[in-house]
């Protein structure tokens, strides 16, 4: 009889293509996660793992009961959310991914109201990039992750995912006080060609911000990265550069900074939601959109 830990172990090993991604992935030690695979080697009487350089790799047969380990953690998902169905209540505990503009913008009323419409149901928030998060519903590291479409560039999602739409984001340009056009009632990005940009670090944002320019004839002149917005603020209010601004989670506009709609408000951000669809019957995921939706649609308004 094989241990549905040790076929967990193994299928986190295959996933994140190490032992210790599996362990980060696990929330273990390396030691634990070779003390399962070794016992699981042991059970079925084969070897699972090779040395591969410093690190290892799958054998056939490891490959094999890591195809069947992905098939059965599956199968018990849809257990466990037909348990959870049947039971009819949001309950335990939700793991849920947002990007930094969203866990700051919309994510602590949905928290708050979740637990007081839903008492037994903890919920946990993780900040990480759409790209990661999209990672990591699909590995089952976290339940539902909130993650956003550009106007112009939708974010690449795997088969096997639900989606719930949230809100609409406008996003705006953030310029210096003294810029030629801080007093403009709209703007173009084409008039920004020779001005320096400051960005997002690389990921989904920063490859959304290089398309979106090049595609207006721009080559962008990336002077500075900053992840978080109010870091970026500063370095505008610092007469460094300009940067695109979104509304959702945005806070207070310094002084020094100007905030300028695009004509005819034509960049915007699609936010919504994300699970898997083998959990989709699951009480607490559908609670937890449900307060997504609720609270997206006062936000969004």
């Amino acid at each position: 009889m094989m241990n549905l830990d040790r076929l967990r172990t193994l299928h986190a090993v295959a996933r994140h293509g190490s032992v210790s991604g599996a362990a980060e992935g696990l929330h273990v030690t390396t030691s634990a996660v070779s003390q399962q695979l070794s016992k699981l080697e042991r059970e079925t009487g084969q070897q699972l793992l090779a040395k591969n350089g410093r690190g290892v790799r799958l054998t056939d047969a490891g490959r094999l009961l890591a195809d069947h380990a992905a098939r059965i953690l599956s199968q018990v998902e849809l257990a466990q959310s037909d348990l959870e169905a049947q039971r009819g209540q949001a309950v335990g505990e939700l793991i849920l991914g947002a990007f930094p503009t969203a866990a700051r913008g919309l994510l602590p009323e949905t928290l708050k109201t979740v637990r007081a419409d839903h008492p037994q149901l903890r919920v946990r928030l993780q900040e990480m990039e759409p790209d990661a998060a999209v990672t990591a519903v699909v590995r089952g590291d976290i339940d539902v992750a909130v993650v956003l479409d550009w106007y112009n560039k939708p974010l690449p999602m795997p088969g096997g995912l639900v989606k719930a739409a949230l809100l609409d984001d406008p996003a705006d340009v953030a310029m210096p006080a003294d810029h030629p056009l801080a007093d403009r009632p709209e703007v173009d990005l084409e008039e920004f060609a020779q001005d320096d940009w400051i960005s997002w670090p690389n990921g989904f944002c920063y490859d959304w911000l290089m398309f979106t320019l090049r595609g207006k004839g721009i080559e962008p002149r990336i002077s500075h990265t900053a992840e978080e917005h109010p870091t970026q603020m500063a370095l505008i209010a610092a007469g460094l550069g300009v940067a695109v601004a979104p509304r959702l989670g945005r806070g207070p506009v310094p002084e020094g900074v100007r905030v300028v709609p695009v004509r005819h408000q034509t960049m915007r951000r699609h936010i919504y939601a994300i699970w898997r669809a083998d959990a989709d019957r699951r009480p607490s995921i559908r609670a937890a959109v449900d307060v997504l939706r609720a609270t997206g649609e006062r936000i969004g308004g």
